[in-house]
């Protein structure tokens, strides 16, 4: 009897910790296209920060031609766009982004900590949004699209200043770290 006691005192003890921790519990994890934007936010942004950590200081001045974004400008309109196009969603811009950050930060590793700031900021958007708000219709740039679309959108201008990126790169001798040539095997 007293065997049994113990045990009914145990779970029950069990069951009510579980019931407080789940009280206090994390949101559960994103799951479905929040959860894609995320992985994919990470995916684009690790080859945005490689690059940008690959490209020497003296570089981030490079611009292809006269009135074109450079090197450093590239990278900050990226972070500046992960920020500000958020923003018709609802999302708090934090104090210090704006548009003209183009041209004042520009040294290497203030670009670089300002793009992974940027990309943490996106996946806590994605991550503290339902899945209800996807289908909810904003106004962005004067055309009403839901806020998957919004998502969408910031993926697509990542992934086209990454390629602006590349090509800025290459035409600078450096190449993509992913896609550089692994080194020979040392003959033993």
């Amino acid at each position: 009897m007293k065997r049994r006691f113990t045990l009914v005192v145990v779970v029950a003890a069990g069951a009510v910790g579980l019931a407080l921790a789940a009280r206090g519990a994390e949101p559960a994890a994103p799951t479905g296209f929040r959860a894609e934007f995320i992985a994919e936010v990470d995916s684009v942004g690790k080859k945005l920060i490689s690059l940008a950590n690959a490209m020497p200081q003296e570089k981030y001045s490079w611009r292809p031609a006269a009135g074109i974004r450079s090197v450093s400008e590239v990278y900050v309109h990226v972070a500046g766009a992960d920020y500000l196009i958020p923003s018709f969603m609802g999302v708090k811009v934090p104090e210090g982004i704006s548009r003209d950050m183009e041209k004042t930060v520009t040294e290497k590793a203030k670009v670089v900590e300002t793009l992974k700031q940027s990309l943490e900021h996106l996946k806590s958007m994605a991550a503290n949004m339902s899945d209800a708000d996807l289908d909810k219709k904003v106004k962005v740039f004067g055309n009403e699209m839901t806020e998957r679309a919004v998502m969408i959108l910031i993926l697509n201008h990542m992934h086209e200043h990454l390629g602006q990126s590349i090509a800025y790169a290459r035409m600078n001798g450096v190449v993509p770290p992913w896609s550089a040539a692994p080194a020979p095997a040392k003959k033993s």
